[in-house]
């Protein structure tokens, strides 16, 4: 009886591990390392891959994403490094071109990218406004980091370097495509190993 039942439990223990190994499995690849498919840019930067990174500079742009999402977690390295002008850029969700200018400032969130000022990486920006606040600066220009990010509902939460950082409630955007920003002249922006999820209702 004793061997039946450790039998059970082990058999418990697999099927949990399995299952958990196929939830890992439900992560999308957003950016391929080897060109821009599934990407459309918008504005002055100019995007392109370099040794698996996607680069941008030039100027104020967007590149959004084909995918689109509500609800989600989402993860990847990104790298921000002034060449001249001070290095600002975000990682957008649930964003949307405005419809009365393609190559204008996303409707949605952002995840801020900016390691100096106010607002800082780590921040939740809506247009124009930084909204929640990060606890902390744990990122510096030049070197790469790890963003997580989790919206679900109205709940909003940001990791950098697997530290909860950010976590804000808001209403304001449903779904819509990632991006990510090239802010100004005299800045480059690197991300890579980007990855989604949906999340079940």
């Amino acid at each position: 009886m004793m061997n039946r039942t450790l039998a059970i439990l082990v058999s418990a223990i697999v099927i949990g591990c399995a299952s958990g190994n196929g939830a890992e499995a439900t992560w999308t690849s957003l950016f391929n390392g080897k060109d821009l498919t599934g990407w459309t840019p918008h504005g002055k930067a100019t995007w392109s891959v370099q040794d698996g990174v996607l680069v941008g500079v030039g100027g104020m742009g967007h590149i959004y994403t084909d995918a689109t999402c509500s609800d989600f977690e989402m993860k990847g390295m990104f790298r921000v490094t002034e060449q001249g002008s001070k290095a600002n850029s975000g990682f957008y969700f649930r964003a949307n071109p405005p419809a009365d200018n393609i190559n204008g400032f996303p409707r949605g969130y952002e995840a801020q990218i900016c390691n100096h000022g106010d607002g800082y990486t780590g921040w939740l920006w809506k247009p124009g406004k930084h909204t929640g606040k990060a606890t902390e600066l744990l990122t510096k220009d030049g070197e790469w980091f790890s963003y997580r990010i989790k919206a679900e509902g109205n709940h909003i939460q940001f990791w950098i370097n697997d530290k909860l950082v950010m976590t804000y409630d808001d209403a304001d955007y449903k779904t819509g495509h990632f991006a990510i920003q090239g802010h100004n002249p005299g800045m480059k922006i690197e991300a890579k190993e980007l990855y989604y999820r949906e999340l079940s209702k």
